[in-house]
């Protein structure tokens, strides 16, 4: 047996070496990216419900304007969702437009119809509509979005002629248009930062906005096409500076964005294949890249299904070279078995020679035996001591019935609060039934007021919620009862936290209180404390700037406190 295993060791590490190791954080966003492909369809089917109440929501007999402002309302909800009814929507408005006689009108939607063209791969009809528009003419708000729908345009056009001189040109326009947008865009434009950021990287100064928009993208939920674009723009910034672990990670984070906010003009998740497709994660480049496939056939996206046909070509190749190196490590792992096999007969002659030497070493045993008699006297002696030793082992036994006696009383204490934890529940379900009952006796009694006034009381609310923090406070402090004097240790001493008179906990030690019970997700927290992620996210903020300790290490030092009671 043991000869076997150097060489299963070497099967599995040559397994292991074509895995690229990724820092942890950015894997927790991949498996999170995996996590919620496979709930692409749940929210695809939020998204589509959302539709269908728009379009229940029309009425026959509009006016011009009403058909404009419910044809909008429709456009914003699925332009990258469904392009056929963007477009639709799109056409309608042309329409009334042309109607009304609105020039402006009219080159805003034209703006719009050539962005679904170009999203949808139908790049000459895309050029060929705006070049109907006389962009000099118009205030400077459609001006900007002309230069974004071109830069957006002829960044399809590269894509879609793949490389060479001709891809060249379409990339020198592409950052042409991209300049025209930031000479005339201001800070106070939505959109600012993220055409700043391209300016930036094309002229060499992307390590200026990476802050800010780092800032931007980790504070954002990452559940619309906005943090999609932002997160991808910082992951542009982190390509650009060579640094390929941040960069997959904010493609990862733009792809949870784009796939909760069912966006289906989506290139995060195909850029995230192509670079893990380099980084050797074959399998996972393999899923991303026909998920994007899945996107751009329901879209109708034809220059993505193009560049995808090349991505699919270079996945199979890079299958294909790991199969052969795969090969090469068998042969070379059959080798190493042939060897045992020849090691394996060398140890049979061994163990025959041994056997020789066995017969002789039964002449000696004589010999032991009378060594035996003597050590009889010895073994005597070793009884004392071990009499000895069962004198110790009484004590030992004193000491561990003292601490199973210590272990029921914990036991204790947990059957205490576990009948605790269900009473609350059962009084909050009797004062529910309470609740529900008044509600129900007033309401047939007509009592149409009182129900109102009943309902829109916030007192009975913030009472419950104020007696459940009373109940939560005291238990965590009687499970953790030196908590705030630990956690105040790890702060700067003029910072430090003291409830004030009548209170326990607060709400900043409430937070870090359930830090150590192991809930760290901000948006947990903002649940259970019944306000905004933002706010959790402040407090947070605000408390690791008082820490005597590396901000980095703050939050496994809370999860370590009280440890001795633990």
């Amino acid at each position: 047996m043991t000869t076997r295993r150097p060489f299963l060791a070497f099967f599995l590490f040559f397994i292991a070496i074509s895995v690229h190791a990724h820092s942890t954080e950015t894997d927790e966003w991949l498996q999170r990216l995996d996590s919620v492909i496979q709930q692409r369809a749940v929210f695809d089917a939020m998204k589509q419900r959302r539709i269908e109440e728009l379009k229940r929501g029309k009425v026959m007999g509009q006016t011009l304007h009403e058909r404009l402002s419910f044809n909008t309302m429709l456009y914003n909800e699925c332009y990258v969702f469904d392009s056929d009814l963007a477009m639709n929507c799109v056409e309608q408005n042309l329409a009334i437009a042309t109607e009304l006689g609105d020039a402006e009108l009219f080159a805003e939607w034209t703006i719009r119809q050539s962005f679904l063209f170009t999203a949808t791969g139908l790049l000459k009809e895309a050029l060929d509509v705006m070049s109907l528009l006389d962009i000099s003419k118009q205030h400077t708000h459609l001006r900007i979005e002309y230069y974004d729908q071109m830069h957006y345009l002829y960044s399809h056009f590269a894509q879609y002629t793949g490389s060479g001189a001709l891809q060249d040109h379409y990339i020198e326009l592409e950052h042409a248009y991209n300049d025209s947008v930031h000479h005339i865009i201001m800070p106070d434009n939505p959109n600012y930062l993220w055409h700043d950021v391209w300016y930036r990287i094309n002229i060499g100064e992307q390590a200026s906005v990476l802050d800010e928009m780092r800032h931007r993208v980790e504070t954002s939920s990452m559940t619309t096409r906005d943090d999609a674009m932002a997160a991808y723009a910082l992951a542009s910034i982190y390509r650009s500076m060579g640094n390929v672990d941040a960069m997959i990670r904010s493609l990862a984070m733009s792809g949870v964005a784009d796939l909760r906010a069912s966006n289906k003009d989506i290139a995060s998740l195909q850029e995230l294949a192509e670079v893990l497709i380099t980084e050797g994660d074959i399998t996972r480049a393999y899923n991303y890249i026909n998920i994007c496939l899945q996107i751009s056939q329901e879209y109708h996206n034809r220059v993505r299904s193009v560049s995808i046909a090349r991505v699919h070509d270079r996945i199979l190749q890079s299958f294909l070279q790991r199969d052969e190196k795969q090969r090469a490590g068998l042969a070379s792992l059959n080798r190493h078995l042939i060897m045992s096999i020849v090691l394996l007969v060398g140890l049979v002659i061994w163990i025959v020679v041994s056997m020789v030497r066995l017969s002789s070493s039964k002449k000696k045993l004589h010999s032991l035996n009378k060594q035996l008699v003597k050590s009889r006297s010895e073994m005597y002696r070793l009884n004392e001591n071990l009499n000895e030793a069962n004198e110790n082992l009484k004590c030992v036994n004193e000491k561990m019935q003292e601490t199973n006696a210590q272990l029921r009383d914990s036991n204790l204490v947990k059957e205490e609060y576990v009948g605790y934890v269900f009473s609350i529940c059962s009084n909050y379900i009797s004062k529910l039934e309470e609740y529900r009952k008044d509600i129900n006796r007033k309401a047939k009694a007509k009592m149409l007021p009182e129900i109102l006034a009943t309902t829109e009381k916030q007192t009975l609310v913030q009472d419950e919620l104020k007696e459940f923090y009373q109940n939560f406070d005291a238990i965590f402090l009687h499970i953790y009862p030196s908590f705030i004097e630990e956690f105040n240790a790890l702060l700067v001493p003029e910072e430090r936290i003291v409830p004030r008179k009548g209170e326990m906990l607060n709400t900043d030690l409430r937070i870090y209180a359930l830090v150590r019970l192991g809930i760290i997700d901000s948006v947990k927290i903002s649940e259970f404390l019944h306000c905004s992620p933002q706010t959790v996210y402040n407090n947070r903020l605000k408390i690791r700037n008082r820490a005597i300790i590396a901000k980095e290490n703050f939050v496994d030092a809370v999860r370590n406190l009280c440890r001795a009671t633990d």
